[in-house]
């Protein structure tokens, strides 16, 4: 009887700790949408493994070296590609600690690199698989853990992009099964009752598993009211917003969405692809555009027209048949469950080709977009080719452009909300007072933002106040922002002094991943969707421009020779340049951080050494040095920056770019960035260039290279090596 009655003890044991576990899953599931937490397989694998060793319980030495050893093989696996234990295993890890136990006692968190959080994380991992344990199976004592909980998965699905349906049902049937054992081993505990394990124990458990079964049923099957209460996150975020003055942003995954009503905020980075296009050059992806701007966001100011294309022939003509063009094709595949119920394209689009049965595709005249349907009904295609005609601008042509505008164009594409404070548009004017032509003053507000403290971030980005216009924001308050806005912003200045603009949303080119036959496979991800700005110019028609910092211009402009005798043809340099690919990196000896990292201690070593013949004295010598070094070592990468900059101020050459760019490799390896032995500097300019979203690194690197190989570089171009420069080490260091 009492074997029988160990049997049972053990066996519900058993399944009320993995029902923590299972439980404990629902922590992790989420992270992979509300944070930059990658192979989080691995980190649930390393649940289980823990968790099987607590449930197994082993001698407490075997089971800390057991969850020790797995926690060092994950890391390992994850961010080392030298020997395991090896010298240079142990001194990468010295530094990494060193340098992050630094950042933790000057609470600079976001230096923390991600080795370090990494480590933090599984030790978490490791310590929740005992807690667990304890509240499970020998305390029994299991509601405030379920209780925590539903609460975390709540407050996640109500006020992130993660979607708790089913997560919350999953966590209702575990918690009720958990709460059921727990209750019937206390009760089995308390009152000494003793029964024939086998025979009776399904006999207790069999209500349980019933009412948690109805349950779950009638939960599913049930009608859904609507909810009784409005939204409760626009209010809740208006209080805050209230309250703190500063209107904190929420946090949105970044991706294509068609409301644009409400701008602003946080995102959090996904580079899943979307889709695959086989072309041949880089250009806009374009999906739509929206002509009314409302304070806070954009909409449209009709209601979509959509029209049949027949045959597939598109009608849409978004610049004049003078328009020098180039006919292309190019092919667009998208990934299974993230295709898009409109069709992106490029400019120039003529022809649709690859529909099937009864698909045909629609052209809406006020957006601009185009929907495939099937049997009258939105079809998401997943493959379809394209025939454009490949836009190249001609730039004394819009120099030159001095037609008038119609009254229609005027009303609808200057439109600009009552509420607009007026020093929008004084600053309109200020930007543009020095200028003549609608060309230059376009352009003079599109450089506006490349300086004046303006900053490219896609976290901690504030959302307007309740009543705080969303460009006056940026322009005056936060000058943080992403691409909408900037590309906000520029329409709203160019409407302010009467030039026709629009806002446009769609992709960027992708990252390049192959090609054949003179056509380019290009990756495009949920990380590419982007918002850029055209502007209306009679003798041309819609002409694109890129405001955003880190990006450049896709579109292709060239200077007619025959006619360009009276213009000066570096003006045009920068007009027609176009965006490097971000797949550039120098090489850098691995040794370099090292040694400076190392150089520190080995010094403070020796002074220790030197003044041994007395205690106190060399007590009182290694303190000091040890402060010192602490301080110095904390800030070095700021003054070392600064100093560069002033270096780099006085005199812009080529040595001391080189500088520049070497200090530049060694603040990225700080912070978690190793180029590995067996990758090309393509490669790990991509990697840096994908995790900040720009291709400023693939720049600087294209012309380190120029510069180190071909010794081929102006003053202009080192000036903006300069900016480029400075640029990414805000990114590093913000």
């Amino acid at each position: 009887m009492n074997k029988q009655q160990n049997k049972a003890a053990i066996l519900y044991a058993t399944i009320l700790y993995f029902c923590g576990f299972f439980m404990f899953l629902e922590w992790l599931y989420p992270l992979k949408d509300i944070s930059d937490t990658n192979n989080i397989l691995i980190f649930i694998i390393y649940t289980m493994f823990c968790f099987i060793i607590s449930a197994l319980q082993l001698k407490w030495w075997l089971g800390f070296l057991l969850k020790g050893f797995g926690l060092l093989f994950i890391l390992n696996g994850l961010y080392f590609n030298v020997p395991i234990v090896s010298a240079m295993w142990i001194e990468q890890v010295q530094v990494e600690f060193v340098f992050n136990i630094q950042a933790l006692f000057s609470q600079q968190w976001y230096y923390l690199t991600p080795l370090f959080r990494s480590f933090l994380f599984l030790l978490l991992i490791w310590l929740m698989s005992y807690l667990l344990h304890y509240w499970f199976v020998q305390m029994k004592r299991i509601f405030l853990f379920v209780l925590l909980t539903f609460i975390y998965i709540t407050i996640l699905d109500t006020f992130t992009v993660y979607d708790g349906a089913v997560s919350i049902v999953r966590t209702f049937i575990i918690s009720f099964i958990a709460l059921g054992i727990a209750n019937l081993m206390k009760e089995l505990s308390q009152e000494s009752i003793h029964f024939a394990w086998i025979k009776k124990s399904p006999v207790w458990l069999m209500p349980l598993i019933v009412v948690v079964f109805i349950s779950s049923l009638i939960g599913f099957a049930a009608p859904k009211a609507e909810p009784i209460w409005p939204d409760p996150v626009p209010f809740i975020q208006s209080a805050a917003e209230n309250v703190s003055g500063n209107g904190g942003g929420a946090v949105q995954k970044v991706g294509y969405g068609e409301d644009d009503s409400r701008l602003g905020g946080s995102f959090i980075q996904d580079d899943t692809p979307v889709f695959y296009a086989r072309t041949p050059e880089r250009h806009y992806w374009r999906i739509e555009t929206k002509d009314e701007y409302t304070g806070k966001g954009w909409v449209l100011s009709s209601d979509s027209e959509y029209e049949l294309q027949p045959n597939g022939s598109i009608g849409l003509e978004t610049f004049s048949s003078d328009v020098e063009t180039e006919s292309r094709d190019a092919l667009v595949e998208f990934q299974e469950n993230e295709s898009i119920n409109k069709l992106v394209y490029p400019y120039g689009i003529s022809q649709v080709e690859g529909l099937e049965g009864e698909e045909a595709v629609f052209l809406d005249q006020q957006s601009d977009a185009i929907e495939a349907r099937r049997s009258g009904e939105v079809a998401n295609l997943t493959s379809y080719q394209l025939t454009y005609d490949h836009p190249s601008y001609e730039l004394n042509e819009l120099r030159e452009s001095s037609e008038p505008y119609s009254d229609e164009l005027l009303k609808r594409y200057t439109q600009l909300p009552d509420t607009l404070p007026e020093r929008v548009s004084d600053l309109a004017e200020e930007i543009t007072e020095p200028h003549e032509t609608r060309y230059e003053k376009v352009k003079a507000v599109e450089r506006y933002f490349a300086s004046n403290d303006f900053e490219y971030r896609t976290t901690d980005v504030p959302v307007p106040r309740g009543d705080q216009d969303y460009v006056d924001q940026f322009l005056f308050d936060s000058r943080i922002g992403y691409c909408d806005n900037f590309s906000t912003s520029m329409v709203v200045l160019l409407r302010a002094i009467d030039i026709p603009t629009r806002w446009v949303k769609g992709f960027t080119s992708g990252q390049l991943i192959g090609g054949e036959n003179a056509t380019e496979l290009y990756e495009v991800t949920n990380g590419n969707a982007h918002s850029w700005v055209e502007v209306y110019f009679p003798e041309t028609g819609w002409v694109p421009f890129e405001p955003t910092q880190g990006f450049s211009n896709l579109s292709d402009f060239h200077v007619d020779v025959d006619n360009a005798s009276n213009t000066d043809l570096s003006q045009t340099e920068d007009d027609a340049l176009e965006a490097p690919e971000r797949n550039d990196l120098p090489e850098q000896p691995e040794s370099d951080v090292t040694t400076d990292e190392t150089a520190e201690q080995e010094s403070v070593q020796a002074d220790a050494n030197q003044f041994t013949f007395n205690w106190w004295y060399a007590a009182i010598l290694v303190a000091l040095i040890v402060i010192i070094g602490i301080g110095i070592y904390k800030t070095r990468f700021r003054w070392q920056t600064k100093a560069l900059a002033v270096k780099m101020k006085k005199g812009q050459d080529a040595k001391s770019f080189q500088e520049a760019y070497h200090h530049l490799m060694k603040l990225l390896r700080h912070h978690g960035y190793t180029k590995d032995p067996d990758q090309t500097l393509r490669e790990f300019a991509n990697r840096i260039d994908i995790h900040y979203s720009t291709d400023e690194m693939g720049q600087l690197t294209r012309y380190y290279e120029r510069l180190l190989y071909k010794n081929e570089l102006n003053e202009s171009q080192l000036n903006e090596l300069t900016q480029l420069w400075k640029n990414l080490i805000k990114r590093i260091m913000g």
